[in-house]
């Protein structure tokens, strides 16, 4: 099955990039290197284009109730121009995907949504949506406009002065987690500021037709998959696919970190199982990890005590661009997730002393 294309693929391919499969999408991992851009957006700023995210628009007399019981967090407290991330649970209460929810102004009087499900899930998410809709008898239209829209994440220190030259209006007088239409290159986009980087910044949904014109207005440095790895993971972000998986590596939010995203004074599919997870306690969780002898942890490694017996696994790890240290995430037992624990991390056969840190790994806006 032929690999989708980000609209600017051609721009990227022009611009020297190199690109790698991701998600069923061929996407840039690098144009420069992971280095110069991991450090463009810690110190400056950088653009990525991440267009191969879904885009799922819902709207209707149920829109909020549909998304209510869809994702774990209190959709109710969402204004026009307000967002939340959560994570979508099956029945068991475990991670199908992690989203980020946006309220959008009303269409026709009614509430209305656009979510972001991560790459290559789209369609399965516009389904189970569907699916859902009409099992409880719902009236809400649901939009699968992944094709439609465009995405660019702008990040850095120096993201919002970038935007304020750019763009018509005041989109950077925007709080974390709020978003607005603002006006690029006589473009209308949806403009948030949220990210995935740790750093402050803005992500813009852009017509997919006008995805060049927008792109090309910020004059600084692309950055491809392989600095956005580098940099969630000094954030402590999780990847789906990786951190959490529903067939391979099955996690409840708890599990995973991101509780705070599960309000269980809402009624949402896998809210019960949760709600016995969370006064019972959890036996795993994922921790931050950085290796004190020479090795970068990867995705897949045993972790062990200090005896020798593997306890956890690896989900994501590299070799810190800002720290200069090999990091990872992982989960252990509770017993073993202390900060501070030694651990090890089998390294290509070898062990490797690890210690439990705090996520995340460095200081984040």
């Amino acid at each position: 099955m032929p690999l989708q294309t980000p609209p600017l693929r051609g721009i990227h391919d022009e611009r020297g990039a190199k690109f790698t499969e991701f998600g069923g999408w061929d996407m840039p991992v690098e144009f420069d290197s992971i280095q110069a851009e991991h450090q463009a957006v810690r110190e400056d700023v950088g653009i990525f284009d991440v267009s191969h995210m879904g885009q799922i628009h819902v709207t209707g007399p149920d829109a909020a109730t549909l998304m209510q019981r869809l994702t774990s967090n209190d959709v109710s407290r969402l204004g026009v121009g307000d967002s939340q991330y959560a994570a979508i649970t099956d029945e068991e209460g475990v991670i199908i995907d992690d989203t980020v929810v946006y309220r959008l102004p009303d269409e026709g009087g009614h509430p209305t949504y656009l979510f972001v499900p991560n790459a290559g899930t789209d369609e399965a998410t516009h389904e189970r949506w569907i699916s859902y809709r009409n099992e409880w008898d719902l009236e809400a239209t649901i939009d699968n406009q992944t094709d439609e829209y465009a995405m660019f994440a702008v990040q850095g220190p120096n993201a919002p002065a970038l935007l304020e030259q750019v763009a018509d209006g005041s989109p950077t007088d925007l709080s974390r987690f709020e978003a607005a239409y603002a006006t690029v290159a006589g473009t209308e986009c949806w403009t948030a500021r949220t990210g995935y980087t740790g750093e402050d910044g803005f992500e813009l949904i852009v017509p997919w037709s006008d995805a060049e014109t927008v792109w090309s207005r910020f004059d600084c440095q692309p950055c491809g998959l392989g600095a956005r790895d580098t940099l969630r993971i000094e954030a402590g972000l999780l990847l789906a696919g990786q951190d959490f998986d529903i067939e391979s590596n099955p996690r409840t939010p708890y599990e995973a970190g991101i509780g705070f995203t599960v309000d269980l004074d809402t009624e949402f599919v896998g809210r019960d199982a949760l709600a016995e997870i969370e006064e019972a306690g959890v036996e795993e969780r994922l921790v931050g990890l950085q290796l004190i002898d020479r090795g970068v942890p990867r995705h897949g490694y045993d972790i062990t005590n200090t005896e020798g017996r593997v306890i956890g696994t690896v989900t994501s790890g590299t070799m810190s661009p800002t720290l200069e240290k090999p990091i990872g995430l992982g989960y252990v037992p509770v017993e073993h997730a202390d900060p501070g624990t030694t651990l090890q991390v089998v390294v290509r056969g070898q062990s490797k002393k690890a210690r439990v840190e705090t996520t995340p790994f460095i200081e984040t806006e």
